[in-house]
């Protein structure tokens, strides 16, 4: 396993992070995996040098947090962790259900904190932007969390670069401590972060947690679709994650597509390793988040670290890219669509 400094922090976490919202309740979304898998797959992470594990409360309504709870108290010292949560999404149909006011964020810590089962979170994230709340009341509330040792490294998720600078400048001269941590999406089908979200990361020293490396198992295959090589579990997340039909699938993402099949046939392993090896060669990147539904899918993020890129084969990838639009995932589309997927 390969390790990371987080931003300008000294906390060293893996290049490789479980993503923990694949496990949880069916309920929430039908191709989420129970309890059993999501301790099976946190075991095998750990036994891969994996120290990096992020989850939210609004996964399967905070299963996923209990789960990760749980099976780290009886896997691993806590201090051999690093655990990211986020808050913001609505957990219930209460007027004050979700959001980032000082309410929400007081109580929905308290709640993470108790499915976790540990007395501090290392990484807070703002899940997304709440435009009906003044920024300055929810970085007091984060701003206090840290204060009090509840949170170590407060963070934001799906923010756009405008939003992301005001929390860095505010943080940085209003609180006197910089805004630590960026989860953005990111891969070869969206990478419209490099315009201004990574250069303020990296002028900022904020540490750079990457989401949807396979676009959501668009990267996945060269677009064929063999339900027969497909596992019980690909094939249902395949079949009823609504998000991904939403995001991933214009003439730019087929092109995409299709220039990393032919590399990774050319180099002889899959697109998905590939994919996730470019991923892991920019320079931004601190780790990598991998949504695991089977063992293959640990060992190819694994196998991923070692793969090396040539300057030729990324010049390669990138041409195949075309500017496009940002990709709505923010809390209003969320409530619109009445959907219950992230």
């Amino acid at each position: 396993m390969e390790y990371a400094t987080l931003g300008r922090s000294g906390v060293k976490v893996s290049k490789i992070c479980l993503g923990m919202m694949s496990y949880g309740s069916p309920d929430w979304q039908k191709w989420v995996l129970p309890k059993a898998s999501g301790e099976h797959f946190v075991r095998r992470a750990l036994d891969s040098g994996v120290n990096f594990f992020d989850t939210a409360d609004f996964y399967s309504y905070g299963e996923s947090e209990q789960i990760l709870g749980d099976t780290i108290s009886n896997l691993a010292s806590r201090h051999e962790v690093v655990i990211c949560t986020k808050v913001g999404l609505p957990m219930g149909s209460g007027v004050n259900g979700g959001g980032l006011s000082r309410k929400a964020i007081r109580s929905r810590v308290e709640d993470s904190l108790r499915r976790l089962r540990t007395d501090y979170i290392d990484i807070y994230l703002l899940h997304e932007p709440d435009p009906l709340t003044p920024l300055e009341e929810t970085l007091d509330a984060m701003h206090d969390l840290v204060r009090e040792g509840k949170v170590l490294y407060a963070g934001a998720s799906n923010y756009p670069a405008w939003a992301m600078a005001k929390l860095a400048y505010a943080s940085r001269y209003g609180y006197g401590r910089r805004w630590s941590v960026a989860q953005i999406q990111y891969n070869l089908c969206y990478r419209e972060d490099e315009r201004d979200v990574l250069p303020l990361c990296d002028s900022e020293g904020m540490g750079v947690m990457v989401y949807s490396p396979l676009a959501r198992g668009w990267l996945a295959s060269p677009g064929t679709t063999n339900a027969s090589a497909m596992s019980a579990e690909e094939l249902k997340r395949l079949e009823t994650d609504l998000k991904a039909r939403s995001l991933y699938g214009n003439d730019s993402d087929i092109a995409v597509r299709a220039c990393l099949a032919k590399l990774a046939e050319r180099r002889g392993v899959s697109m998905s390793c590939l994919a996730m090896s470019w991923v892991m060669s920019r320079p931004s990147v601190t780790s990598m988040l991998c949504g695991v539904l089977q063992d293959k899918h640990l060992d190819e993020a694994i196998a991923a670290l070692e793969l090396k890129l040539t300057a030729d084969e990324i010049l390669e990838l990138n041409a195949a890219y075309r500017p496009q639009a940002l990709k709505d995932t923010g809390l209003g589309a969320v409530l619109q669509s009445g959907t219950k997927s992230e």
